[in-house]
């Protein structure tokens, strides 16, 4: 099993930065694949960002060259961070890690004002 805590979130102008954090319970370079969904209210969850253990990438068409996702084996965190942030970028940003099944963690909210 993995736990997954998020943090980071918050409230942000129109134009600036945020970066979500994800800490794993064991070690992210064991997990296959580690990244982030968003829900905004009344829309369907949708990816945001992956990064495999191999340390491939790939990005929803609407945050690429805006949102960059890493992770830090030594600390056992992924990260997003998310640059010229845009009022459709306000969600609840939830982490994921999947191993043999697919594992949330609670979210954390991101609000942008315009």
């Amino acid at each position: 099993q993995v736990q997954l805590v998020e943090s980071g979130g918050g409230l942000v102008q129109s134009g600036g930065s945020l970066r979500l954090s994800c800490a794993a319970s064991r070690s992210v370079f064991s997990i296959n694949t580690m990244g982030w969904f968003r829900q905004a209210p009344g829309k369907q969850r949708e990816f945001v960002a992956r990064i495999t253990n191999g340390g491939s990438t790939s990005y929803a068409e609407s945050v690429k060259g805006r949102f960059t996702i890493s992770r830090d084996n030594a600390k056992n965190t992924v990260d997003l961070q998310m640059n010229s942030l845009k009022p459709v970028d306000t969600a609840l940003y939830q982490c994921y890690a999947y191993t043999t099944t697919n594992y949330w963690g609670q979210g954390t909210q991101v609000t942008v004002s315009s």
